[in-house]
This record gives structure tokens, sequence and C-alpha cells, in this order.
């Protein structure tokens, strides 16, 4: 058993995603963390339970179908949708970075958000595939078909840094110490610089808009479900994005 079915257990996913897609089962989760062992598996029991809650807060937030005055409140309807809304039916060419050779677009596919962390264009397509030995450039609708594949990418994402940026794990499991120019730029252990990873460069440096307000809502939704406390910096107007 993983160490994050040691942490969220069943009964608790499906209470924290009553309205989630089918796709996103519990099984399915706990199958894909098993490909990353280290994943809510270091640091201290507060801070393997603080992560936790950081991965799925993301998640909810990039799937989310939820409203302020949603049945059930806003944070019941995080993992609702599989896919980037409107680009259902191939209608979202824009993800497609023609420069990149590396991992080339295929005709007639197209890169738009999908899956819990919403992979986005061929170049992420690609490296996420390589790293699960998948071709997702072929086949990227298997992000949003395999719930274990689904899954995969968006622990991919959350473990894997991308220089310069270090990983979402490493942000909240201790092993990223910020040099003394992240300091200076207000990079911080927490929440708020997972955000910065994700989505700093239209999220974070700025007055806190409504983005960072849902994603923030959720963490600490599924903090207090977990027991932990939140943490400092969770949120990140005072941080410089990349």
């Amino acid at each position: 058993m993983s160490s994050f079915a040691d942490i969220v257990s069943r009964q608790t996913y499906e209470e924290m995603f009553p309205n989630r897609n089918s796709l996103y089962s519990y099984d399915s989760l706990v199958t894909a963390t098993q490909g990353y062992p280290n994943f809510c598996n270091q640091g201290s029991d507060t801070q393997r339970k603080q992560e936790a809650a950081a991965f799925l807060a993301q998640i909810a937030h990039e799937t989310t179908g939820g409203w302020d005055t949603a049945p059930g409140g806003r944070e019941a309807w995080g993992l609702y949708f599989v896919e980037e809304v409107g680009c259902e039916n191939g209608n979202c060419t824009q993800y497609c970075d023609p420069s990149n050779t590396t991992y080339p677009c295929v005709p007639g596919r197209t890169y738009h958000g999908r899956g819990p962390i919403q992979l986005s264009w061929n170049y992420n397509y690609g490296q996420a595939g390589q790293a699960l030995s998948q071709d997702l450039l072929t086949n990227p609708d298997l992000v949003k078909s395999d719930g274990v594949i689904s899954f995969s990418t968006a622990l991919w994402f959350w473990m894997t840094p991308q220089p310069p940026k270090p990983s979402c794990h490493e942000v909240m499991s201790g092993g990223w110490t910020p040099t003394p120019d992240d300091l200076n730029k207000g990079r911080q252990p927490g929440f708020g610089m997972t955000i910065n990873i994700i989505n700093g460069g239209l999220e974070c440096s700025i007055p806190t808009n409504d983005k960072v307000e849902d994603r923030v809502g959720f963490y600490r939704h599924f903090c207090s479900m977990l027991n932990v406390s939140e943490g400092d910096n969770i949120y990140c107007d005072q941080m410089q994005h990349y």
C-alpha cells in the first residue's frame, strides 16, 4: 500500500470528491502513486499530509465544476472535468509549438488540457509520455480515458523539477531550500509556491485573484479533512513568478 493511501483513505477521498468524474477513481490514483514512491513519503508526518492536501487541491482546482452556490459548496466539485471545456471536439489547436522538434505535434491531434492537472502543449505530452512509456503525442486522449495514465501525468508534473523551478513535491516535502535569490523574490516553501510553479505567470506577484482563492480554498478544505495545519506561505502574491 502506498503512503498516499495511508494518508487518504477511500472513504475520505469519496467525501472530498463526491461529484467526481468516474475516470478519477480512488483505485486509479493509488495505482498511479505506486509509480512515484516518494510521493507523500518524505519529510515529517505533517509535511506528508500537507503534500497530499496540496496535490489534491491543485488537481481539484484544475478540474473544478464548482461555483459559490453549488450544491454541497464550491469545494465539493473537484475532479469534475476530464478535459478543457470547449475543446472536446478537436476545437483547440492552439497548444501546438511547431518549433519543438523533440516532441513534434502529430497531424490531427490536439494538445489541449486533459486530466487532473490539465496537461497541455505537445512538449508536455511528449515529456510525460516518455516518462510513463506511453505515446501520448500520438494518442493524447489516453489522458482522458485511462484513469491510471491520467493520474500518472499529474504525478509526473508534481514530482518532476523543471529548472529553474523546483518540483511541487520538493516544495511540500522539505526537499527544496530557497537560494538567496529566491528569498529576495519572496519564494519560500509552502502551498503558495506550488501555485507559482503551476501557473505563477498569471496568478502570482499580483494581488490575489479568484483563481488563487479557489486553490487555497480547496487546500484549506482538504487540510481540515486530513486534520493537518496549513503551514506557512499559502499565498503567492508576494512571490515573483518565473
